[in-house]
């Protein structure tokens, strides 16, 4: 079999394997970083620190039984944790982690640390995160239950409030990289101004960065936009009626979408994996640093901020947020034409 085949089978199976521990990984976290937040002790029964805990959970989770409502459709029922499940794997599947890399000479072409590498990635990423939403909406739906279906209805309320704002964002990176390939915007961040400052799209971007981690974290759904599962107005929201592994399934897309939506901010406003100090090969030790930054940051925020009112949520992103971003579109508009960059 051609070895630049079965090198790129090996970026795939790894990519795979280390989405599927990332959702275990960030459970721990998150339990850890919500100790810290409230000054008590985390979970610290199951193996060291408590480090074997997500284990224990999935076998919990694998011995309970699977529970259906009888007036519940059940062929949409099971399908939206499985849609919610694909969604989030295959929007990763377009992000690169890491420079080519030949594996110490190993291949005769370097190979890209991306599973699959698409000229148009920043489209593809949009379409396929897009589609998310379709599994908490039929999730709520087929679940029969009243509580499920406003939980889904208020995703898709917000999903259509902030897209608009998320795809602004992107735009205008996009417009300063003059390509929709991932690739090709990390690798017009390599080098620095006047010697020590970076040439990542932060600094040209900050208003955009920020709006792509507001617009982010309410397409993940996470507090302080947590709205489709408020526990104390929805019980849990869009899953209340899933149990057992269907109920696994859908944390386990939130915690990889939380993943996606980092990797890709750091893509394309921290540099990817260009940093100092370390060769091009380590650069995907950079890479996994800055995610691992930003994630935090999504766990702080939600044991630090209150839940915001429905109706705020709504205002701010048609009110605000789109605005701010339409505003900042055209600025970088103006000044791509004005100084060609």
């Amino acid at each position: 079999m051609d070895p630049q085949l079965i090198a790129h089978l090996g970026v795939i199976g790894f990519t795979f394997f280390m989405l599927l521990n990332s959702a275990a990984v960030l459970v721990l976290m998150e339990r850890k970083v919500a100790a810290f937040v409230q000054q008590r002790l985390g979970p610290n029964r199951v193996g060291p620190w408590g480090a074997m805990q997500p284990l224990a959970d999935i076998i919990k989770l694998m011995m309970k039984e699977e529970l259906r409502p009888k007036a519940a459709d059940t062929f949409l029922f099971y399908l939206a944790p499985i849609l919610c499940a694909a969604a989030a794997f295959a929007a990763f599947s377009v992000v690169p982690f890491g420079a080519d890399t030949t594996f110490f000479g190993l291949l005769d072409d370097p190979v890209k640390l991306v599973a699959a590498n698409v000229n148009v990635g920043v489209l593809a990423l949009f379409a396929i995160t897009s589609m998310g939403v379709y599994g908490i909406v039929l999730a709520g739906w087929a679940s029969n239950s009243k509580y499920s279906l406003l939980g889904g209805l208020r995703s898709s309320a917000q999903m259509i409030s902030y897209e608009l704002s998320f795809g602004l964002s992107l735009a205008a990176v996009v417009m300063l990289a003059g390509s929709l390939s991932l690739n090709e915007i990390v690798d017009s961040q390599q080098g620095y101004w006047f010697g020590f400052i970076p040439k990542w799209y932060i600094f040209l971007q900050p208003v955009g960065f920020f709006i792509f981690m507001t617009a982010a974290v309410a397409e993940t759904n996470r507090a302080p936009f947590d709205f489709p599962e408020a526990e104390q107005e929805l019980v849990a929201g869009y899953h209340t009626e899933y149990s057992s592994m269907t109920f696994a399934l859908f944390f386990m897309a939130e915690y990889i979408a939380m993943a996606t939506m980092s990797a890709v901010a750091v893509n394309l406003f921290l540099g990817g994996w260009h940093g100092p100090f370390l060769p091009e090969w380590l650069g995907w030790v950079w890479f996994l640093a800055k995610v691992f930054l930003l994630l935090f940051f999504y766990i702080w925020m939600r044991w630090t901020l209150p839940r915001y009112r429905y109706d705020h949520l709504m205002e701010f992103g048609w009110k605000w947020l789109l605005p701010a971003a339409t505003i900042n579109l055209l600025v970088t508009a103006g000044l791509v034409l004005r100084y060609g960059w």
